[in-house]
């Protein structure tokens, strides 16, 4: 199997402002995270030779490249629309990344965006369900709960304990996320208000849940040898990771409901690449998928920063928090971004790539070397998992 380490860089990224977006198109928020990106990098448009797009709903605003192509005036070149569930912004960047290293292209853009606000999309199960046999009246929140009660019960955390460790998570998201000034909610919250929210689905809460947003955010990428040509400072990737499961894996025998099987694996792909051993150790800071906060918290043990059923340990440690060990959610996740599909797995690795950089402002954290960046999707059928450093080998 090959290695993608140290074969690709990348040279500039950008990102549009988060949330309900209702004065912006799918277009405007494309253009507005692209120029950024352009600018950063110091390239001009032109310079681009192949384009990938990560959106789930190009079908309801234009089919496949177009979407791209009208708002940067890319046409001639190739572009390829990705979609694989909520890890959909990060196999954007995964195929350009592939054909930037194949040498192929020298310059390649990655794009994910989403406008969810204008679909309607409410996060509930609605409509006929989605599988052809296994009819479903299905909600994100109802199935995390029941992932939430079955960690409780297995890992012996009374109801109260369970809802105050995964409150801390949400206290502390809303925390980094009230630092930056491109997510949807910046507020911090206290655990009072978090343990007294409305309850969503038990023991899920308002606050831990992540919010339906819009956004867009790009990466532009080249040639790990020719990085320092556009920049001082490039990101290189290190590791990158997919997996994949059924389609409604906690519908089939085994399903175990306190661990994501396509995260370890798609960590275990990164890390061998990336030549990790052991990642609590060797990874400065990571950006996960918390779509809600018990998600986050079995992301701590699935990515080994935690061991197995010991993630309160660390949470009350503040071993996750920004001046922690290991911080996660830097900017605030899924919590304080929401989470427009195509866009998130990009815009988890904006916030590694500024952190690697030194330039996270008020959440810089310490001599930040290596970042991850970890998506979940589906049900939870897909992740992906990227791992990026600020210097070669």
């Amino acid at each position: 199997m090959g290695n993608i380490k140290d074969k690709v860089a990348i040279i500039g990224m950008g990102c549009c402002k988060f949330g309900e977006n209702w004065d912006k198109g799918p277009e405007d928020m494309i253009i507005e995270a692209a120029y950024e990106a352009y600018e950063d990098a110091g390239i001009d448009p032109k310079d681009i030779q192949a384009a990938w797009l990560g959106t789930v709903s190009a079908h309801w605003i234009g089919m496949g490249g177009l979407a791209l192509a009208e708002p940067l005036k890319l046409q001639g070149i190739p572009i390829t629309r990705v979609e694989n569930w909520c890890a959909t912004g990060h196999e954007a960047l995964r195929n350009a990344s592939f054909a930037v290293a194949c040498g192929m292209y020298d310059i390649a853009i990655a794009v994910g965006f989403e406008k969810l606000k204008d679909t309607g999309f409410p996060g509930l199960g609605v409509g006929r369900g989605m599988h052809p046999v296994m009819e479903m009246r299905r909600t994100a929140p109802s199935s995390f709960a029941f992932i939430a009660t079955r960690y409780f019960h297995t890992y012996g955390l009374s109801p109260d304990e369970g809802k105050e460790t995964i409150a801390k998570i949400a206290v502390k998201n809303h925390r980094n996320g009230s630092m930056h000034p491109k997510a949807h909610f910046q507020k911090e919250i206290t655990l009072d208000q978090a343990l007294k929210a409305p309850i969503i689905a038990w023991p899920l809460g308002l606050f831990d849940c992540c919010g339906n947003s819009d956004g867009a955010a790009v990466a532009i990428i080249t040639r790990a040898d020719m990085a320092k040509k556009f920049r001082d400072d490039p990101i290189y990737i290190k590791g990158m990771g997919v997996s994949q499961n059924s389609m409604m894996p906690h519908f089939q025998p085994g399903f175990e409901w306190t661990g994501f099987e396509v995260t370890r694996n798609a960590s275990k792909q990164a890390y061998d690449q990336a030549g990790i051993k052991n990642p609590r150790k060797e990874i400065d800071l990571a950006v996960v998928h918390d779509c809600f906060t018990i998600t986050e918290m079995i992301i701590y043990e699935d990515l080994g920063f935690s061991p197995k059923g010991k993630a309160k340990e660390d949470i009350d440690a503040g071993t996750f928090a920004l001046e922690g060990e290991l911080p996660v959610n830097t900017d605030g996740g899924l919590k304080c971004f929401g989470h427009p599909v195509g866009a998130s797995g990009l815009r988890m690795s904006y916030e590694i790539y500024k952190q690697l950089q030194g330039k996270g402002e008020k959440r810089q954290i310490k001599n930040a070397q290596r970042g991850l960046a970890h998506t979940l999707g589906g049900h939870p059928s897909v992740s992906c998992v990227m791992v990026y450093g600020n210097s070669l080998g």
